[in-house]
């Protein structure tokens, strides 16, 4: 049963990030963490299907103030598939050297800051300028993807570098580098990405770990309740001084 076998990969996924990438969780967390605790930005910023982990953490119910996602619509919405900002479109556009440079101009940066950039590959021009333009602005850079699958894929950048050579830190997905996992009869191609499932959870992994550091420097955390709770009168007064604290940070922005 294929839903049987791409659970198995999954799981090993999982298991694969535990063994291997806790250290590194951990160094990507307490960068986060200072940057929030400064009252700066952790910056989030993917393309394509790397937005999902950008949009999973914040708003969130259970995420909280202090990560800034960066999504460029032409590099995200790509719904439509053919026609008007289709697949063919963003598959240029990612590739073009000096789009990230011209996201970049759109926000004010602080070396306090940190940007945390997902990328499979490493290899497409925009989430590069956007990790080059970090490092120039003295702005930690924590990339998320396929880190040891990717080591031999030749940059598309003129700068020769992937964006994991970029990086200060790096947490491997452990996803394979063809993403899809499961083998189809009488098919060349195989089905089931992994990618997304293993970015969500090194997300949370992550993010749990800022909280954890955050708390135990007893920084107050503006965390996105539920508001579907019954018998929670609160949670709406707590939504809204998390709303607030984020308009007061992104005025800066």
């Amino acid at each position: 049963m294929l839903a049987k076998k791409w659970l198995e990969n999954a799981r090993r996924i999982m298991d694969k990030i535990e063994e291997t990438q806790l250290e590194n969780i951990t160094k990507a967390a307490t960068v986060m963490a200072d940057s929030i605790e400064a009252g700066r930005w952790v910056h989030t910023f993917g393309c394509g299907h790397s937005t999902l982990p950008v949009e999973e953490m914040y708003p969130r119910i259970g995420g909280f103030v202090g990560f800034h996602p960066i999504i460029e619509l032409p590099l995200s919405f790509f719904t439509h598939i053919v026609g008007d900002m289709g697949v063919h479109q963003f598959i240029f556009l990612e590739r073009v050297e000096g789009y990230g440079n011209q996201i970049m101009k759109g926000y004010n940066f602080d070396e306090r800051d940190t940007m945390w950039l997902f990328s499979h590959t490493g290899i497409n021009n925009v989430n590069i300028d956007v990790a080059l333009r970090s490092k120039e602005l003295g702005m930690s850079v924590v990339v998320f993807g396929s880190a040891e699958e990717s080591k031999d894929k030749k940059s598309r950048h003129s700068c020769g570098k992937n964006i994991f050579e970029i990086a200060d830190i790096v947490v491997d997905s452990c996803v394979p580098l063809q993403d899809a996992s499961v083998d189809l009869k009488n098919h060349q191609d195989k089905i089931g990405p992994l990618s997304t499932h293993a970015y969500v959870s090194v997300v949370w992994m992550t993010i749990t770990t800022v909280a954890e550091i955050l708390a135990d420097r007893d920084v107050k955390l503006y965390i996105h309740p539920s508001h579907n709770v019954p018998g929670d009168t609160t949670a709406h007064q707590r939504l809204d001084a998390a709303l607030a604290e984020y308009k007061r940070r992104v005025a800066g922005v």
